[in-house]
């Protein structure tokens, strides 16, 4: 073979060779974007995340069984956090004596005293709900401090608000276990109670994460302070909405695709009414 055919072949296996590499590379690139799309609302490593929202006062009071963020301004959490698994529920056979509501010690400027709301005309309505943590004698007594109450109406606190727990409960029993986060929404125009100016908010918020499955969920309730018989699929709104109003970043640490997606949404359909 003369010098020219000889260089003419090894081109052309060159070529060959180079042509299949980048079309290999071109399906592969294909594909990974397939799977980066198929992807999006699934979390990477689901079970590792940090559910906790952002603070907007920067005062997070860590307790063994639920966490909160501080509001001095209103004495009382902005936002109480924690995780209400299935294997938690059930446990209404063990009869708690309630013990006396107390100050929380791990709040910097100190928790609001009980007696803020002696003779206000409104309950000590816990955030962290006493009913979800009966399954040890200290964690039902953990929620007994006062950085764990709101101001509430009773017909509210009986009424509809304990009509969401209740079905908060069910949702953690039908998909074994879910993050809720809830609080008071704080604006301008609220009451106050006792000496210490315990504000009381014109509407309480929930909103909840299941992760039980590939599929993530999440739905938000907004709750004005009265009773109501309304269905609680009626006071569904987006994580978006309540995040405007409230100033909080819920479940920050979702994937960035995954948080936009659910929280835009306010369809309700998935969870089971």
């Amino acid at each position: 073979m003369n010098y020219y055919l000889r260089n003419k072949t090894i081109f052309c296996l060159i070529t060959t060779t180079l042509f299949y590499s980048c079309k290999r590379y071109e399906d592969i690139s294909i594909d990974s974007k397939i799977d980066s799309t198929e992807t999006i609302g699934v979390q990477k490593n689901n079970k590792d995340f940090d559910f906790l929202p952002s603070s907007t006062n920067n005062e997070v009071v860590i307790h063994d069984n639920y966490t909160l963020s501080y509001i001095d301004k209103y004495e009382q959490a902005e936002w109480v956090a924690y995780e209400l698994k299935k294997s938690e529920l059930n446990f209404n056979n063990n009869n708690f004596e309630r013990p006396f509501f107390i100050e929380d010690n791990k709040v910097k400027s100190g928790s609001a005293d009980w007696r803020n709301y002696k003779r206000s005309g409104y309950d000590k309505g816990h955030l962290c709900p006493a009913g979800d943590r009966k399954f040890s004698k200290k964690a039902f007594e953990e929620t007994f401090y006062t950085s764990n109450i709101s101001p509430q109406k009773h017909d509210f606190n009986e009424g509809v608000w304990n009509r969401l727990e209740q079905k908060v409960r069910y949702w953690a029993s039908k998909y074994d276990g879910i993050y809720i986060v809830t609080g008071g929404v704080f604006t301008n125009n609220m009451k106050t109670i006792g000496d210490e100016d315990v504000a009381v908010p014109n509407s309480f918020y929930k909103v909840l994460l299941d992760t039980s499955r590939e599929e993530y969920k999440m739905i938000a309730f907004l709750v004005p302070h009265q009773d109501s018989d309304e269905p609680l699929y009626e006071f569904v709104i987006s994580v978006d909405e309540l995040e405007k109003m409230t100033g909080i970043d819920f479940f920050p640490n979702l994937d960035d695709a995954l948080e936009n997606k659910l929280e835009k949404s306010s369809d309700y359909k998935s969870w089971s009414f």
